[in-house]
């Protein structure tokens, strides 16, 4: 993301709030130099992860072993 320094001025608090939480540099132009505004403490990507709902949680093995033939109507599915 890269702006002006005029853009950054006007919007400050919210850019940099935006990059604490999401640890995504800010790129800000100015006669035609480029800066970065980064956050010193690098982010931890796994903390970041949301949560979605109707994800099959659990063992892997009993997906490969579960039976459909219950919820399975050749007429309907295909």
């Amino acid at each position: 993301m890269s702006m002006s320094l005029t853009y950054l001025r006007s919007h400050l608090y919210k850019i940099v709030d935006e990059v604490i939480d999401s640890g995504v540099p800010v790129e800000i132009e100015r006669h035609g130099q480029k800066i970065r505004i980064m956050s010193v403490q690098p982010k931890d990507k796994l903390n970041r992860l949301k949560q979605h709902k109707n994800v099959v949680t659990g063992d892997s093995d009993e997906l490969v072993h579960f039976d459909w033939s219950n919820n399975w109507d050749e007429k309907k599915n295909l």
